[in-house]
């Protein structure tokens, strides 16, 4: 008969004891609550202070040169001769620190126009070219 007493008395158990993972876990958290405050960096900032907004704006400073679709050439909406752009852009460049310029070129000239106009500029002293977008037909 000692063969058929079974399941009753101490035996193994397979269930997981959790009770030490939760006390490491507790651990863990306290030391990182400790840590926490001191880790913590600051730093100076300085903000600029809230500037008002002006009611009188500044005229434009933006120099525009046009290449117009029939063949002649524009500063501002003043016309000059190929030949006068140079002393133009001197004259123009010559006492600005920005040296920025904006090309609008009609669709139906050539490339050889542009890169023309570009090099009497660049050779003004004009650092900076930007070129406008083509106007949209609404």
């Amino acid at each position: 008969m000692a063969m058929g007493s079974t399941g009753s008395g101490e035996g193994l158990s397979s269930d997981i004891n959790v009770t030490p993972l939760i006390d490491v876990l507790l651990v863990l958290l306290i030391i990182f609550m400790i840590t926490q405050p001191m880790s913590r960096k600051g730093f100076d900032v300085q903000v600029p202070p809230k500037q008002q907004q002006k009611t009188k704006e500044k005229p434009s400073s933006q120099i525009v040169l046009e290449l117009k679709g029939d063949g002649s050439y524009a500063i501002n909406g003043q016309p000059y001769a190929v030949s006068q752009l140079d002393q133009a852009f001197h004259q123009i460049y010559d006492p600005r620190p920005a040296k920025l310029l904006f090309i609008k070129a009609a669709p139906n000239r050539k490339y050889l126009d542009v890169m023309q106009a570009m090099d009497i500029a660049h050779g003004a002293g004009v650092q900076v070219i930007g070129f406008t977008p083509a106007e949209q037909n609404k």
